[in-house]
């Protein structure tokens, strides 16, 4: 069965605009113009991905992000917002409330499905073919779509899945942000690494006992990131 997509915009044009384009790339689509539906609509059918509008009527994107991530039935399932707003803040905010990536309006339909097909590859895990890696006492399974940290388990979105098993690859070796970008994420584009800083610092929050004293993944400045293997 084809992979299924909820777009999630309380302009009809921009959704069937959208729906188009994945359908023709092979994937189902769902749709709905409001949060309320969408809502609804991802506990009941559980998408494998949702497109998601900030501005709409009755719950907005924000608050289904945040609904979303803090259902752990639900936190699996890959975000990407859509926002009128050109304000740095409001993308970071999704961000750091566990979307996966954004795009701006007005946008390129085509740039819609490359990114969704890289999100998408990130869910699957498909980025190295070792299943399962340990470094200290971090553990992470990419069959599963599995990592702990000890004996707890953590809930990670796709991007911040596929960010953290990139570092582990390598420990102890500084990736710059264009090199990890690229690895993890499989594309770039402006402003990319504003991104990449917000997923860096949500997975702090959830493997490090004081994210501003970080014992895994250290900030190399003026370079990049590494992760720490003792």
């Amino acid at each position: 069965m084809p992979q299924r997509i909820l777009v999630v915009d309380d302009e009809k044009h921009i959704v069937r605009l959208i729906r188009s384009y994945l359908e023709n790339a092979g994937w189902a689509v769902l749709t709905a113009f409001e949060g309320d539906t969408a809502m609804e609509l991802i506990r009941t059918e559980r998408p494998d991905l949702v497109i998601l509008d900030l501005m709409l009527p009755g719950r907005d994107g924000w608050q289904i992000t945040r609904a979303v991530r803090s259902d752990k039935r639900l936190a699996h399932i890959p975000i990407l917002i859509l926002t009128a707003r050109v304000e740095d803040e409001d993308k970071v905010l999704g961000l750091e409330l566990g979307a996966d990536d954004y795009v701006t309006k007005p946008f390129n339909p085509t740039e819609i499905t490359a990114r969704v097909r890289a999100i998408l590859r990130r869910a699957s895990g498909a980025i190295t073919p070792s299943p399962v890696m340990v470094v200290g006492d971090l553990k992470l399974d990419k069959d599963t779509m599995s990592a702990s940290l000890g004996d707890e388990p953590l809930d990670l979105t796709p991007t911040e899945f596929a960010v953290l098993q990139t570092l582990m690859t390598s420990p102890n070796h500084t990736f710059t942000r264009t090199e990890l970008i690229e690895k993890a994420l499989g594309y770039t584009y402006e402003g990319m690494e504003r991104s990449l800083d917000s997923h860096i610092k949500n997975l702090r929050k959830k493997i490090e006992t004081d994210p501003a004293v970080p014992r895994y993944i250290e900030t190399v400045f003026g370079v990049g990131y590494k992760l720490r293997k003792g």
